[in-house]
């Protein structure tokens, strides 16, 4: 057996166990063992009961006071105690345990490990772990416990063994990282990442595993980047585009004057798609900032020089949004360009006169979902690709499309704050524009940061902006990374919401769990306004423009990263009323505090990136992980700038003394490259 073998050769797996891994996309040993935990449930020392933080998971130790009271019915029975110290008092409960009421005695010294919640005003800790007497805790004090994501039917516990049989074929000869490079930066070996990264016998060795791990990733993302650019840069543009009066036209109509920044990238764009080369370029843009305008404006040039361009958005309602918004545009302004959307959930017959419109050039620009790159989908004239972040091409995809015609020039599209120096790692293959300003006519977002005592009133100010016809979101984490407990804690919540703001307020929930036409209902029903508060998870993050949404609040704040948490706040402020953030944070400690302050004071994205990374730093074990931003598999960009920076330094290296990996030492590491550049990772994130 060896890393190549199936999953299921290993004990206990068998046909049932097997599908749910391979619905994680673990289909062999060696994806099991790349399969990383999620997080680690770290057993540390207990502390006073006057400490416990909301949402936390702690121990204390103290001491059970008065009697143990057992309530509820058979099917669900809730035991509780109070524990001592000389802090404070500690309610506990735990479910269907009706034997504690015997075994704990008023008056013994206990210590329990739990989440912190609070009801009703009041601190408590749910179902814990016992340790009695309190010394046995000492056995796990220090300890790192992997927490993996799951999917319904698999447990944590069920992973963590298949895990422990797999350690056992990892092969010595997987190495792939030249000795000297590896010396050079101090990494630790293959064999040793793989096993310090699930069970890690402390902080330390977590700490070298995943250093060692995370710089691979992103060496090997780099290189596969500069391969790209290699090939790219040789493009030469067989396009002959010039600029068109009715763009000049157009931008003289248009009821606003375009922002010097805009202005600048425009004309960046337009010189290169009229010039000799290729264009593949970053448009980086704080939300708001006016990047889709400069899109249209590159698909006019493309359009009105008998060219055909394309947009894809990562959502057919979005998709939808820009077709009508577009289309509208250029009917209002007379310009002789025709549209055309393309979506999964259009019938076969719509489909089939799409792409007969679309291969004969009757249409000129066309939006739509990853439909839009499908084998069924022929271009006339395909001269211009526009995409954004979450749908970056990758080299096959790149290639399928000029297996329909010429290369296109490709113009990718990024709400994402993060300072230059990692852009221009991350964007390796992609020259980068920069939209710094705002439009003039944006009114700033109103923050403020307070604690769940504010919630009642929250609720109260929400009631009277639905009153006066505005709309409301409310951000809700994932509690756990587990779908089921997701979709729940959202439903729950819009549950109890609906009743807290009455029934002449519709409120509906968002969550992972729901199928995609889902989704797109209720955010097209929100942004009909049939719904007035959308309680979600992060998938709104990439959502559609609805400009009459004026409220966010973001619950359990201190769970997400500043930048991500700039992101959602963009949702709102998109129209010409007053908007507002609200982020309610669960934690008391002072560096939440200092974090989410600064969103309080500033709305700009680069700034807000730029002070994310300056607090974060590296090697923080529960670092906040962003979404939306290259979908690494252990690395985040934000929390491992400086390894990010090591590999790209390290890449140039590599790369200056043998630019093809035929040196003996870079063998392995060209293998290694070669099945990453094969395998569909490169779609996504390139």
């Amino acid at each position: 057996m060896n890393e190549q073998s199936k999953i299921s050769e290993l004990k206990g797996i068998g046909e049932k166990t097997e599908k749910l891994f391979q619905k994680m996309g673990i289909f062999t040993i060696g994806d099991l063992l790349r399969y990383f935990p999620r997080a680690y449930d770290v057993y540390e020392a207990p502390v006073s009961i006057g400490e416990l933080e909301e949402g936390k998971i702690s121990a204390v130790t103290g001491t059970v006071y008065g009697r143990v009271q057992l309530v509820g019915s058979r099917n669900m029975q809730v035991t509780t105690a109070f524990l001592k110290d000389l802090t404070g008092t500690l309610k506990v409960n735990w479910f269907r345990m009706p034997f504690l009421r015997n075994t704990l005695k008023s008056g013994s010294v206990i210590t329990v490990r739990g989440r912190i919640i609070q009801r009703k005003g009041q601190l408590l800790m749910e179902h814990p772990e016992i340790y009695n007497p309190p010394e046995t805790y000492n056995k796990k004090l220090d300890t790192l416990q992997p927490v993996y994501p799951l999917t319904a039917g698999i447990t944590n516990n069920a992973v963590g063994k298949a895990v422990e049989q797999a350690l056992q074929y990892l092969d010595l000869r997987q190495e792939f990282l030249p000795g000297d490079i590896r010396l050079s930066y101090h990494l630790a070996e293959y064999n040793f990442a793989v096993k310090g990264i699930h069970f890690p016998l402390n902080k330390e060795e977590f700490y070298q595993a995943r250093e060692r791990l995370v710089f691979e990733e992103f060496l090997t993302f780099i290189l596969a980047l500069r391969q790209v650019r290699e090939r790219e840069e040789r493009a030469d543009n067989r396009f002959a585009l010039e600029n068109k009066a009715e763009i000049d036209s157009l931008l003289m109509q248009l009821p606003y004057e375009l922002t010097r920044a805009q202005k600048k990238v425009w004309e960046e764009i337009k010189g290169e798609m009229c010039g000799p080369r290729l264009m593949s370029r970053l448009i980086q843009g704080d939300v708001g900032s006016g990047k889709t305008i400069i899109a249209v404006l590159a698909l006019m040039l493309a359009g009105l020089n008998g060219y055909q361009g394309a947009m894809m958005a990562p959502t057919e309602v979005l998709a939808k949004q820009h077709f009508e918004s577009i289309t509208s545009l250029f009917e209002q302004y007379k310009i002789p360009l025709k549209t055309e959307l393309l979506t999964g959930s259009m019938t076969a017959k719509e489909k089939r006169l799409a792409y007969e419109r679309i291969a004969s050039g009757e249409v000129q620009i066309i939006l739509g979902t990853h439909a839009l790159i499908q084998e069924k989908a022929i271009y006339h004239k395909l001269a211009l690709v526009v995409t954004d972040e979450q749908h970056r091409f990758g080299v096959r995809q790149r290639e399928s499309l000029a297996g329909k015609g010429e290369m296109p020039h490709i113009l990718v599209m990024s709400a994402t704050p993060i300072p230059r120096t990692l852009a221009i790692i991350l964007y390796g293959d992609l020259d980068i524009s920069v939209i710094d300003e705002l439009p003039a006519n944006r009114q700033p977002i109103k923050n403020c940061v307070v604690d769940t005592g504010y919630r009642k009133t929250a609720y109260s100010f929400m009631k009277r902006q639905v009153e006066e016809g505005r709309q409301c979101y409310i951000i809700c984490p994932m509690v756990e990374e587990s779908e089921a407990v997701e979709a729940e804690n959202v439903t729950d919540y819009a549950a109890m919401l609906s009743q807290e703001l009455g029934s002449q307020i519709q409120v509906a929930s968002l969550h992972g769990k729901m199928k995609q036409g889902q989704k797109d209902e209720i955010m097209s029903a929100f942004a009909r306004n049939e719904i007035q508060v959308l309680v979600s998870t992060t998938v709104i993050e990439v959502g559609i423009n609805v400009p009459n949404a004026t409220v966010m609040m973001v619950e359990n704040a201190e769970r997400f990263g500043l930048a991500q948490l700039h992101q959602l706040r963009g949702r709102v402020g998109r129209g010409k009323y007053q908007s507002y953030c609200i982020f309610m944070s669960g934690s008391k400690g002072k560096e939440t505090k200092k974090r989410l302050e600064i969103l309080n004071k500033s709305n700009d994205g680069f700034f807000i990136a730029g002070e994310d990374l300056k607090l974060r730093g590296p090697g923080d074990l529960f670092g906040i992980r962003q979404s939306g931003l290259m979908d690494f598999r252990i690395g985040d960009v934000f929390q491992d700038a400086d390894i990010l920076q090591k590999a790209s330094e390290a890449a140039g290296r590599i790369l200056d003394e043998d630019p093809q990996l035929e040196m003996d030492k870079n063998k392995k590491l060209k293998e290694h490259l070669q099945q990453y550049m094969d395998k569909s990772l490169l779609n996504t994130t390139l």
